[in-house]
């Protein structure tokens, strides 16, 4: 009876065996994606790009966003599209604070009056930090694709704890312009699956 079971035993380690074997030289359904010194290097730029993207958030001096977009770019929010450098200023646009009351508007004659008191000191900007993290990047040659989960952290004021208060995915195409990688689309989106039609 112990002979059985040893024989048993080397049957399943072997089987075993052959089965770990088959796994590790199976290809992978989503490797598709030929591994280089190049789409490394890709990839690394894209990840650069993305996190300088969104440190470019809450920065008092901020790097144009539509820096980081191709030409032709568009930027998705929900059901909003804005298409093209014109169309994503327009989604970024910061419209100047309103005049204090009993300004004069820009071009119109100021009405005799006595000098202006000083102005109020600007309020202290509370912290706004985003991260990004699980990084799924595919380079395709001059193209390529990213997914990414971004957190967004807050301050309700100066000196309190940080909070989390959004969290969500983005879903990126990218092309590759005078060897600057550019978003091609950028796409925000919530849950867990991806935009219709998206492809990696």
């Amino acid at each position: 009876m112990k002979l059985n079971s040893i024989r048993q035993v080397g049957v399943l380690l072997a089987a075993l065996g052959l089965c770990c074997v088959g796994l590790a030289i199976a290809p992978v359904a989503h490797a598709e994606e030929k591994v280089t010194a190049q789409t490394l290097i890709d990839r690394q730029l894209i990840l650069d790009q993305i996190t300088r993207y969104y440190y470019n958030f809450g920065k008092a001096e901020r790097q144009s966003e539509v820096s980081f977009y191709a030409e032709d770019g568009e930027l998705i929010l929900g059901t909003r599209h804005y298409k093209g450098h014109e169309g994503i200023k327009q989604a970024y646009n910061r419209t100047p604070a309103a005049p204090p009351a009993g300004a004069t508007p820009a071009g119109a004659a100021p009405a005799a009056a006595p000098a202006p008191a000083a102005a109020a000191a600007p309020p202290q900007r509370t912290a706004f930090n985003v991260t990004i993290d699980n990084p799924l990047i595919i380079a395709h040659g001059d193209t390529a694709t990213s997914q990414v989960i971004f957190t967004e952290y807050r301050q309700d004021k100066v000196g309190d704890p940080m909070k989390m208060t959004t969290q969500g995915k983005e879903y990126a195409t990218w092309v590759k312009v005078k060897g600057q990688w550019l978003y091609k689309t950028r796409q925000i989106a919530s849950g867990s699956n991806p935009p219709e039609g998206w492809k990696e």
